[in-house]
Order: C-alpha cells, then sequence, then structure tokens
C-alpha cells in the first residue's frame, strides 16, 4: 500500500525550513578554549563541563557564554492513533494536562518556576475542549491529527501551520532575549507518533524502537508496534523527506518543535534538546536544515528504546541519564542548572596568573 494523500516536499509554505543553519563562531570557541586551558586547573579535569561552556561560547558569540534566560514553549496535540488505543491513559488527558500546566501544577511548571524560566503553553488542537487562560495560546490547527495507520496524519497546510507555530515560538524567545529554547509537548499517543516518524526516518523496524510509552503492557506494545509497521507500510513512498515523512507520521506538536529547532538554528539560538518525542523532532530538523544539529545540545537520555539510535544519528551526547520519559521538556529543564554550573565555571574561575598559581611545567 502507499500514501493515497501525497505530500509535496516542495510545498509553498515549508520551503523556509530549507535554508541552512546560521554558522557557529569558531573565533569564540577559540578563545574559550584558551580561557579553559588557563584556569587553575588540569586540562579537561572538569571533563564535559568544559566542552559545555566551550559550545556555548561558539554559539552565543562570546568568550563566557550564560544561561540565565531560558524559554520553554510547550506544544500540545492530540492525535488520530491515540483511537486505537496506543495509550495507557485515555485522550482526554491532553486537555487536562494543558490546564494542569497553567494552573502550574505539572512537572514541567514546577522545574520552569525553579529555574526562573519563561515558560508558553501552545494549543495546537485537541479532541476534548480546553478552557481559555492567560498563559494557553490558542493556534489550533484542527481537534487531532488524522490516524496515521490509515491516512497521512497531516496535509501540507496543516503541516506547514504547524511548522510555523515553532517558529513563531521561537521569535517570541528572541524577542525576550532568551539564551537557551527548550521545546516541550503533551500528547496523548504521541510516542506512536514519534516511534513511527523515527523508523521512518532511520529505515528502522518498529520492533528495534517501540516501547511503553506512557506505561504500556505487552499487549499494549504488541498492538502499538503492528500499527506502526502498518503506518510504515503505507506510507513508503514517503518516507525519503523528512518533511513528507513528518506529514505522514508526526503531530501537530512535533512538526512544530522540529519548526522551533529549525528556526533555532537560523536565528542562531542555542537549544537544549529534551527525550524521546523533542529527538524525533530534532531528528526531522537535522535532516532538513543543514547544520541545525551544531545548535543542538541533548538534555538526558530517555528510557524508551528508540532513544538512542534518533540521537546517534543525529549525533548527539546526552548529559544526564536518570531514567526519565515524561516528556514536557521536563530532562531540558532539569538539565539546565548543570549548564549553568558550566557556565559559571568558565567564566568565573582563576587563571593561573590571576591566581598566582604555577601552572604545570613543559617535559624536558
Amino acid at each position: 500500500m502507499s500514501s493515497n494523500n501525497l505530500v509535496d516536499p516542495h510545498a509553498v509554505g515549508i520551503d523556509w525550513c530549507r535554508a541552512p543553519a546560521a554558522a557557529v563562531d569558531l573565533q569564540a570557541r577559540e578563545e574559550a578554549i584558551t580561557r579553559q586551558g588557563n584556569l587553575t586547573k588540569p586540562p579537561g579535569a572538569l571533563g564535559r563541563l568544559e566542552d559545555i561552556a566551550i559550545q556555548l561560547a561558539a554559539l552565543q558569540r562570546r568568550e563566557k557564554p550564560a544561561v540565565d534566560r531560558v524559554w520553554i514553549s510547550v506544544f500540545a496535540a492530540d492525535h488520530g492513533i491515540a483511537a486505537a488505543d496506543v495509550s495507557a491513559f485515555p485522550q482526554a488527558v491532553t486537555a487536562q494536562m494543558i490546564a494542569n500546566m497553567a494552573a502550574g501544577g505539572a512537572a514541567i511548571s514546577v522545574l520552569a518556576r525553579r529555574i526562573g524560566a519563561e515558560i508558553e503553553l501552545i494549543d495546537l488542537g485537541t479532541v476534548a475542549p480546553v478552557a481559555p487562560h492567560p498563559a494557553i495560546r490558542d493556534a489550533r490547527i484542527a481537534p487531532s491529527t488524522a490516524n496515521l495507520a490509515e491516512e497521512p496524519a497531516m496535509s501540507a497546510e496543516q503541516l506547514a501551520r504547524a511548522l510555523a507555530e515553532g517558529a513563531a515560538a521561537v521569535a517570541r524567545a528572541r524577542a525576550d532575549g532568551a539564551e537557551l529554547f527548550i521545546a516541550g509537548e503533551m500528547g496523548i499517543g504521541n510516542t506512536t507518533a514519534a516511534t513511527a516518524l523515527a523508523a521512518g526516518l532511520l529505515g528502522s523496524a518498529a520492533a528495534d524502537l517501540v516501547g511503553p510509552g506512557t506505561g504500556l503492557d505487552q499487549a499494549g506494545i504488541a498492538r502499538k508496534q503492528a500499527l506502526i509497521d502498518a503506518a510504515l507500510t503505507r506510507h513508503a513512498d514517503q518516507l525519503s523527506d523528512p518533511a513528507a515523512a513528518l506529514a505522514c507520521l508526526g503531530g501537530f506538536e512535533i512538526a512544530a518543535m522540529a519548526g522551533a529547532y529549525i528556526s533555532c538554528a537560523q536565528q542562531g539560538v542555542p537549544m537544549l534538546i529534551d527525550g524521546f518525542i523533542s529527538s524525533a523532532a530534532a531528528l526531522v530538523a537535522s535532516r532538513r536544515c543543514p547544520g541545525a544539529a551544531d545548535w543542538m545540545l541533548l538534555a538526558h537520555a530517555s528510557a524508551e528504546p528508540g532513544h538512542r539510535a534518533m540521537v546517534d544519528a543525529i549525533g548527539l551526547r546526552p548529559l544526564l541519564d536518570l531514567g526519565m520519559r515524561l516528556g514536557e521538556g521536563s530532562g531540558a529543564a532539569a538539565a539546565v542548572p548543570l549548564l549553568r554550573v558550566a557556565c559559571q565555571l568558565h567564566a568565573e574561575m582563576a587563571t593561573f596568573d590571576e591566581a598566582g598559581v604555577a601552572e604545570k611545567q613543559s617535559s624536558c
């Protein structure tokens, strides 16, 4: 079988995604490397904390980077595939969790407060109604995507709108002076969509990537795998292009995150990638926008089985491995203090000259 509604990857409205990423600042990188070499410690003694500071210096175009201003955009949407019982939770939970986030009761809400981040919630379309709230942006595209196992999840027009919502979030972050961008997500059924998308882009079998998501038992995982296999067969002729694959297999919130990641790379905004769903969007961004991966840091290793394959394909290494699989951007928010420590050590440690400490002698 093949898709009966082909999605043109060159459709008007998504061609902006092909523009390359901004160049990183190699001079700032070299200045940061030099500074690290002059700090009162043996070279490399702070391990990846040194690498983080150097990467951020190159991305922020300054010798001493900082992540004091953090912006979090949480994109929420429902999925047609959820009707096939691929989640341990009912679909109404998507709208309920948006309300919980707006009220400050979700994990990402707590973490955003703790790290002092700006947070916005973007409703891209839910089956259950979402009550108006000042913290929720109404950007509804449709009540949900279509069932990806039976037809393309999105039309080309819907894909373009979702991508544009991601880019608009980055524009708001830049206007606020954000030094780091985090995209979070909420959507019952979105681990199925993300797994299908990853399998399609990586050329993998569903069995190699599928996991429990929100807590499925073995029978549920088997049902999920069969649906993903059916989707991969149905849309096989669309999987060579990341935009077409996204339209066929993704979700509104996954597309919005991909659009945000592409826009971050093009506009020169460092981004901290969260877990499994976010990495599926990052995989699309890295395939669609040349150089996008240079602007990404990966917060943590998701407990979902397919995460490793995706991040290896992008070329990212997780900063943390805490067994997390919540989503929402929670793993990324939890990693922000680590980035801040790396920047503070880089900026505030004394050099050998400043401290009057003798450097290591060269070998005779």
